[in-house]
């Protein structure tokens, strides 16, 4: 990429900086529209058509956020990486852990996937406080949205106490074995 090529008034270092901490939120943005699509296509049992709708709205936000830290990646000089192979040999996290399962065990796993994502955007946020306040406040907005998201599935799964049955859990299938009762 040629040397300056970024917006005005941001040095290229600091451009390279939010250029790499954004291709990590571009690889997990991609990721959960595709495991958002997956769970989309798996969930069965009770409250299937509103979860599965549901789904399908996520899905096309976040999709939405993903075009838009790639053009913002654009925008600062970079070239966005939005192949399979590079997300996976980038990325830090593994990958979706159920298939066929209930609209409960879904929600339960996708809580601690959106979880995953929401820290990590807010680890991102924290960074470009001091490099660049309008990537600051993309990913403060995707962060709002992202928090409803998992505000939506959280209701799927308390009580009217606002207790989750998988609160405790540490990974997406012991969630999703929390609220199906095989502790």
């Amino acid at each position: 990429m040629p040397k300056g090529y970024t917006v005005p008034g941001m040095d290229d270092q600091t451009a390279a900086q939010i250029r790499d901490l954004l291709q990590h939120r571009l690889d997990a943005l991609t990721d959960l529209h595709l495991t958002l699509k997956h769970i989309h296509w798996n969930v069965v049992g009770p409250n299937f058509v509103s979860v599965h709708e549901m789904l399908d709205d996520h899905v096309d936000d976040v999709r939405e956020m993903s075009d838009d830290v790639a053009e913002r990646i654009a925008t600062l000089g970079g070239v966005p990486q939005g192949t399979p192979g590079a997300l996976v040999a980038d990325r830090d996290w593994d990958d979706y852990a159920l298939g066929r399962a209930t609209t409960q065990e879904h929600m339960a796993a996708l809580d601690k996937v959106y979880g995953g994502v929401i820290r990590s955007h807010r680890k991102a946020i924290d960074k470009t406080d001091d490099l660049d306040l309008v990537t600051q406040d993309m990913l403060i907005s995707q962060s709002e949205k992202l928090e409803m998201f998992q505000w939506f599935v959280r209701a799927h799964l308390e009580d009217t106490g606002g207790n989750l049955p998988s609160a405790d859990a540490t990974s997406e299938v012991e969630a999703a074995r929390a609220v199906s009762g095989q502790q």
